[in-house]
């Protein structure tokens, strides 16, 4: 063999076996409505155990390869995300193959500054999560004070959606999980109302934090805190907290937001969420809106005049941010508990002016008892976005959270 034809024959070779086939990934997407990308996910340790550094994603379209944005959790099980815009193909093909994956940047970045974790997207700042404990003006009780707490929750363009110590509700902060009426070892403790000196809800610890090219996310533990009128303190429910943000690639004017939260008992000693008219995860929107300016609208049709007290699996909360308009379509799992669940929504006339707040809220109608030993875990989209949404793309946003395609995975033997 000549020594040219040699050479190009073992690199041809030898390249072709860096790119070797794992695994054919088809998405159908015929159910999915174009405009909205969905966070897709595999369990790689199911497909592969070659390591990650030795993994790429690449999209089939029409005999043209393109390499995809992916990234691996590896949290005992490695999963591989990522991002899929529906464009009225009834399906996608991806391959994941044995070569040096294509270097992408960080889409998604996390920093931390006196005490606020922020998860960025570029320069821009989309959400900050404080785990230091505020405390409230000077002047004020500061039994409000409180850690654990998501402000601000920023739109797109940099608007904040969130509001913190309102002198109506000084408790309030921003986007946060207390609840109200609790029974723990034979007295109800109050989590919500800290002026009432019951119970509080307390950053403990970071358990994990992630960035990269298709989301940033951070994990943290809370304690939810019974106070005993001797003075004493003690911890009655665990909460394992992930948020989780991801930045669509072929958009700039919203982004998904997920927010797992997991609750147990944190003794031998049984917990009840009683029943409550608010309760759980809890926004205190922006100052900035009022009944004139702002809208609501539920999955089921209501509207702010009535949709206190209904039930839905989503409901968008948007109005006017200066000369610009945004809000974000909150989204409940259809296994959280008393799905579709009930909600808590202001009046239109609250505090004089139509302030805005919105709840899902479990307990609203019906007690929720956990028991030492298990786990209980409630799951929550939040699409926030810049410009105007309608039912139409509220419901494509929750199918796609509720229901997103189902990956096909074809292996190669």
């Amino acid at each position: 063999m000549r020594p040219l034809f040699a050479l190009v024959f073992f690199l041809c070779f030898f390249g072709s076996l860096q790119a070797q086939k794992i695994a054919e990934l088809k998405v159908p997407l015929s159910a999915s409505a174009p405009g909205i990308e969905i966070p897709l996910s595999i369990n790689l340790d199911d497909i592969t155990l070659l390591p990650d550094s030795t993994i790429a994603l690449i999209e089939v379209n029409k005999g043209k390869r393109t390499a995809v944005p992916f990234q691996i959790e590896n949290k005992g099980v490695r999963i591989l995300y990522w991002m899929v815009l529906p464009d009225g193909s009834k399906q996608k093909t991806y391959e994941l193959v044995n070569q040096k994956p294509e270097a992408f940047n960080n889409r998604l970045t996390i920093t931390r500054n006196d005490g606020t974790l922020f998860i960025q997207a570029g320069d821009k700042k989309l959400l900050g999560y404080t785990y230091k404990t505020m405390y409230p003006p000077a002047g004020v009780d500061t039994a409000f004070k409180r850690s654990g707490f998501i402000h601000p929750l920023n739109t797109p363009n940099g608007q904040s959606l969130t509001r913190i110590q309102a002198p109506d509700h000084y408790h309030h902060y921003g986007l946060w999980n207390p609840w109200t009426h609790v029974l723990f070892e034979g007295q109800q403790v109050d989590f919500w109302n800290l002026k009432d000196r019951k119970g509080t809800v307390r950053f403990a610890n970071f358990v994990s934090t992630n960035a990269g090219p298709v989301f940033g996310d951070y994990q943290v533990v809370h304690d939810h805190v019974a106070f005993a009128k001797d003075g004493s303190e003690k911890v009655a429910m665990n909460e394992l907290q992930s948020v989780r943000i991801y930045q669509p690639i072929h958009a700039q004017d919203y982004y998904i937001m997920d927010i797992t939260i997991q609750l147990n008992c944190a003794s031998n000693s049984p917990v009840v969420l009683e029943e409550y008219r608010y309760g759980g995860l809890g926004w205190r929107a922006t100052e900035k809106w009022n009944d004139n300016n702002s809208e609501i609208l539920t999955s089921e049709g209501k509207t702010r005049k009535n949709a206190d007290g209904s039930k839905a699996r989503w409901c968008i909360v948007q109005g006017s941010l200066d000369a610009d308009y945004g809000g974000a379509v909150m989204m409940s799992y259809p296994t959280n508990y008393n799905y579709p669940e009930p909600l808590r929504i202001w009046p239109e006339k609250m505090n004089g002016r139509g302030d805005v707040y919105a709840n899902f809220s479990p307990t609203k109608d019906r007690d929720w008892p956990l028991q030492p030993g298990n786990d209980y875990v409630l799951k929550y989209r939040f699409l926030v976005f810049n410009g105007k949404y309608n039912k139409e793309k509220a419901e494509v946003a929750w199918n796609n959270f509720a229901n997103p395609p189902k990956v096909v995975v074809k292996t190669t033997k």
